[in-house]
C-alpha cells in the first residue's frame, strides 16, 4: 500500500510538473502569438501606407504628366506669338519701307515740281511728320504688346515650371518614402519567418517532452495496474489463510472438547469402577465418548471449511465415530446384565447433563471464537477499505491524468487548426 501511495504521489507530482511546464510553454506561446499578431497588424499597416504611397505616387505622375502637357502646350503658344511677332515685325518693316518708298517718291516729285509748285514742300513734311507719328505708335503699340505677351507667356511658363518642380520633388519623396516603407516591409517579413521559426523550434520540446511524459505516465499507469493486480492476488492469498486459520481455530476447539469429553469420562469411569466394577463403567466410556464426538461434529459441521480441509477432517471424524460405535457394539454384547443398572441409569443421566454443560461451555467458546473471527473480519474490512482507498486515489490519479490527456489534445487540435 504505501509502494502504491508513493508511486500515486509521484504520478500526482510527475503531472503537476507537465502540467506547470504545459503552462509555462502555453503563456510563452501566447506572449509570441501575441508578437505575431502585432507583427501582422503592423505589416498590414505598411501595406496600407504603400499602397497610399503608391496613390500619391500615381497622382504625382499624373500632375507631372498633365505639367508637362501645359508646358508643352505653352513652348508651342511661344513659338506661335514669336512666329506672330517675326510676322508682324515682317508686316511693318513691308509697311515702313512701302511709306518710306511713298515718302522718297513724294520728296522727288515734290523735288521734281518745286519749281512749279514751291508750296507743297510744307504740306509734304506735315504729311511725312504724320506718317511718321503714326509709324512710331504702330510700333511702340506692338512693341508693347509683344513685352505684355512675352511676360504672361513667361509668368506662365514660370508657373508651370514651379509646378513641374514640384511634382519633381513629390514623386522623388513618394519614391524615397515607397523605398523606406519596402525596406521596412521587408525586415518586417524576415522578423516574421524568424519568429515563426523560433514557434517551430519551441514547439518541436514541447511536443518531445510531451510524448516522452505521456509514455511516463503510460509506464507508470502500467505498473500502477499490475501493482494493483498483486494486492488484489495478496488479499485472495490473505482471505484464503484467515479461512484456514479459521478452520484450524475450528478443529482446534473440537478436539479440545473431545479431550474434555475424555477427562469426563476417565472421572466418571474411576467413579464407576468404585461402585459396580469396569462392566458397568464402559457403556458410559462409549456414551461419554460419543456425547462429546456428537458436539465436536456439530461444532466442526456449524462453521464452513475450505474444500480441501474439511474432507480430512470428516474423514477422522467418521473414523472416530464408527470406532466409537464399535467398542459400544462390543461392550454391550460382553456384558451381562447387573443390579446396578439404576444407578447406571443415573450416572448416564449424569453423564448426559455433564455432556449438555460441555456442549453449553463449547457453544460459549463457540462464540467466543465468532467474535475473534468477526474482529478478524473487521481488520480484514479495514485492510479492504484502506485496498479501496488507495484504489479510489488511484483511480482519482487515473482521472486527473486522463483529464490532462483530453486537455492536451484538445490544446493540440486546436494548434493545429491555428497552424
Amino acid at each position: 500500500r504505501a509502494v502504491a501511495v508513493r508511486r500515486v504521489g509521484g504520478l500526482r507530482l510527475a503531472a503537476e510538473e507537465a502540467s506547470s511546464e504545459k503552462q509555462a510553454l502555453q503563456r510563452e506561446r501566447e506572449s509570441l502569438e501575441e508578437t505575431l499578431r502585432g507583427l501582422q497588424a503592423r505589416y498590414e499597416e505598411e501595406i496600407l501606407s504603400r499602397e497610399d504611397a503608391e496613390g500619391r505616387l500615381l497622382e504625382a505622375r499624373k500632375g507631372a504628366d498633365e505639367a508637362a502637357l501645359a508646358r508643352a502646350e505653352l513652348e508651342k503658344r511661344i513659338d506661335s506669338l514669336l512666329d506672330e511677332l517675326a510676322f508682324l515685325k515682317k508686316v511693318h518693316e513691308e509697311e515702313l519701307a512701302e511709306l518710306q518708298a511713298q515718302i522718297q517718291y513724294a520728296h522727288l516729285s515734290v523735288e521734281m515740281d518745286v519749281s512749279a509748285k514751291p508750296d507743297l514742300s510744307a504740306a509734304l513734311r506735315d504729311i511725312r511728320a504724320q506718317y511718321e507719328k503714326l509709324a512710331a505708335r504702330n510700333m511702340q503699340n506692338a512693341e508693347e504688346w509683344f513685352r505684355s505677351r512675352f511676360t504672361v507667356l513667361t509668368e506662365s511658363a514660370a508657373k508651370n515650371t514651379d509646378a513641374v518642380r514640384a511634382a519633381k520633388d513629390e514623386i522623388s519623396e513618394s519614391r524615397r518614402l515607397l523605398k523606406a516603407k519596402t525596406l521596412e516591409i521587408e525586415a518586417t517579413r524576415g522578423m516574421n519567418e524568424a519568429l515563426e521559426r523560433q514557434l517551430q523550434e519551441l514547439s518541436k520540446p514541447q511536443n518531445i517532452s510531451s510524448a516522452s511524459l505521456q509514455d511516463t505516465i503510460n509506464k507508470l499507469e502500467n505498473e500502477l495496474r499490475t501493482t494493483k493486480s498483486e494486492m488484489a492476488r495478496y488479499l485472495k492469498e490473505y482471505q484464503d489463510l484467515l479461512n484456514v486459520k479459521m478452520a484450524l481455530d475450528i478443529e482446534i476447539a473440537a478436539y479440545r472438547k473431545l479431550l474434555e469429553g475424555e477427562e469426563t469420562r476417565l472421572s466418571f469411569t474411576g467413579v464407576g469402577s468404585i461402585t459396580s466394577g469396569y462392566t458397568q463403567s464402559a457403556p458410559v466410556f462409549g456414551r461419554s465418548a460419543y456425547s462429546g464426538l456428537q458436539s465436536s461434529s456439530y461444532l466442526m459441521s456449524a462453521r464452513s471449511f475450505p474444500a480441501y480441509y474439511s474432507s480430512h477432517v470428516q474423514e477422522e471424524q467418521i473414523e472416530v465415530e464408527e470406532t466409537i460405535e464399535a467398542a459400544k457394539m462390543e461392550v454391550a454384547k460382553e456384558a451381562p446384565p447387573s443390579e446396578g443398572e439404576e444407578e447406571e441409569e443415573k450416572q448416564e443421566a449424569e453423564e448426559e447433563e455433564g455432556g449438555e454443560e460441555a456442549e453449553e461451555e463449547g457453544a460459549k467458546e463457540e462464540s467466543e471464537e465468532a467474535k475473534e473471527g468477526e474482529e478478524e473480519e473487521g481488520g480484514e474490512e479495514e485492510e479492504a477499505e484502506e485496498g479501496e482507498e488507495s484504489q479510489e486515489v488511484a483511480e482519482e490519479a487515473e482521472d486527473g491524468e486522463k483529464k490532462e490527456e483530453a486537455a492536451g489534445k484538445e490544446e493540440k487540435k486546436e494548434e493545429k487548426k491555428k497552424d
